[in-house]
């Protein structure tokens, strides 16, 4: 992986050179000497950002689907309680 650095003034310059910097690692751009962007490439992005899961997702356990559950009814009596 190759970190490469540029002035925004080179980005704006060289656009497609930028790109082409960013498939072989993340560009640094600059603004006024100082670290203010960073470009990568969109596949970058989504493995450094990874797949946001729901709460659902996260404890679900794969392949559950598959599983035939059927629990027996249960027959729940009452009783009146006097409360007097």
């Amino acid at each position: 992986m190759t970190i490469t650095t540029l002035s925004s003034r080179e980005l704006n310059h060289d656009v497609s050179n930028a790109k082409k910097a960013a498939r072989k690692g993340p560009v640094i751009i600059t603004d006024r000497g100082k670290p203010s962007h960073v470009l990568l490439t969109y596949e970058e992005f989504q493995r450094l950002s990874g797949r946001r899961q729901s709460l659902v997702d996260g404890l679900s356990m794969p392949g559950l689907a598959e599983i035939d559950f059927m629990p027996p009814r249960v027959e729940i009596k009452t009783r009146e309680v006097d409360l007097s």
